[in-house]
């Protein structure tokens, strides 16, 4: 006869014992950064011109596909389709601050993820990969509806029923923060998230990043969002006062001219504290895989250690002693060069397989 007493298996436990295994085999699979690009700025920078990265190129002839986000603004995407695709699961990429479907880290993971049985589509925000066009409005490193609707829109309009989303960056921000919006009740078809270097705390990220030593990141960043409102100045001069850019000498500056008014903040800290997703991941309930490396030179590491991160079961933290910002460059052995995308899609397929 039954005990009782007998302890039913819940989703949590299923969840738990699964990333307690994945955590095991990712164990075998430590991160060994490259000898010669070892430490954090060598490893974002080397990273960043690596071949098959420095001035990567959208060759893929991959489908274009616009998503209205709101009523006069669009998101367009690039879709790479598998046979049958409702079949498998499909990989959502979310792309860092100023990149785009383009960038090298989204071609690499989206090669990797398509060899490896999934549907991608990766997914531009407002106004990147040349489509200032398409939007009135700038983004925000919080606005998860854009995303949202995206998700939506593939569940309800493609019939896909496993899907994992993955964010680089500021892009991994958005995700955790919206599935930690979705708390208890995220749609059963997303199956994994993935965020790998992700700005949890915005406010702590500008002022990492406006310390000296980090003035090389902070103005090509600046380069191009100043580049960015002089277009959009162009096609919406009603929307858009683009004099005076060149004063503008920090991230938080341009936030508390442009970002914040445009959404209604009343600061670039009060951006800050609504659009970050560290209040967020503890009500996350989707298998959840971060990777941050310590010495990431300008998206500090250190909100991670608060103990409601690892409180989460559904969270599993990989943190990294190097690897930069969303670069992991290894040394390999057996494996290409980019040891965080190789973890993402192995993430991302297990879990959409197990669960």
């Amino acid at each position: 006869m039954m005990d009782d007493r007998q302890h039913v298996i819940t989703k949590d436990d299923r969840v738990a014992d699964l990333l307690g295994k994945i955590r095991s085999d990712f164990a075998s699979k430590p991160f060994v950064p490259h000898r010669i690009f070892k430490q954090g700025d060598a490893q974002t920078i080397g990273a960043h011109f690596w071949p098959g990265r420095w001035r990567a190129r959208d060759r893929t002839g991959d489908e274009e596909r616009l998503f209205q986000v709101e009523p006069g603004s669009q998101v367009l995407a690039r879709c790479r389709w598998q046979p049958n695709r409702a079949e498998h699961p499909t990989l959502l990429l979310w792309h860092g601050m100023e990149g785009s479907s383009a960038s090298g880290y989204m071609l690499i993971t989206a090669d990797k993820a398509f060899r490896a049985g999934f549907n991608v589509i990766r997914v531009n925000f407002r106004n990147c990969g040349n489509t200032e066009h398409l939007s009135p409005k700038l983004y925000h490193g919080g606005l998860t509806n854009d995303l949202r609707v995206v998700v939506h829109e593939l569940i309800a309009g493609d019939g896909l029923s496993r899907i994992a989303i993955a964010g680089f960056s500021l892009g991994g921000n958005m995700v955790l923060k919206l599935l930690g919006e979705y708390g208890e009740n995220p749609p059963s078809e997303i199956k994994a998230i993935c965020a790998i270097s992700p700005s949890i705390n915005m406010r702590d990220g500008s002022e990492l990043l406006m310390k000296r030593r980090n003035w090389i990141y902070q103005r090509d960043f600046l380069r191009r969002l100043r580049q960015r409102i002089r277009i959009k100045a162009r096609l919406f001069p009603d929307a858009y006062d683009a004099t005076g850019l060149r004063r503008i000498r920090t991230i938080k500056q341009f936030d508390n001219r442009y970002v914040a008014p445009a959404f209604g903040f009343a600061s670039a800290d009060d951006y800050y504290a609504k659009a970050s997703s560290f209040p967020y991941i503890g009500r996350i309930r989707v298998p959840t895989l971060i990777i941050h490396a310590k010495d990431d030179p300008f998206v500090p590491f250190a909100p991670l250690r608060d103990p409601s991160i690892a409180a989460n079961p559904y969270v599993l933290l990989m943190a990294t002693k190097h690897g930069g910002h969303v670069a992991f460059l290894s040394a390999s052995s057996g494996e290409d060069r980019f040891w965080a995308e190789n973890r993402l899609v192995e993430f991302c397929g297990i879990v959409a397989d197990e669960l």
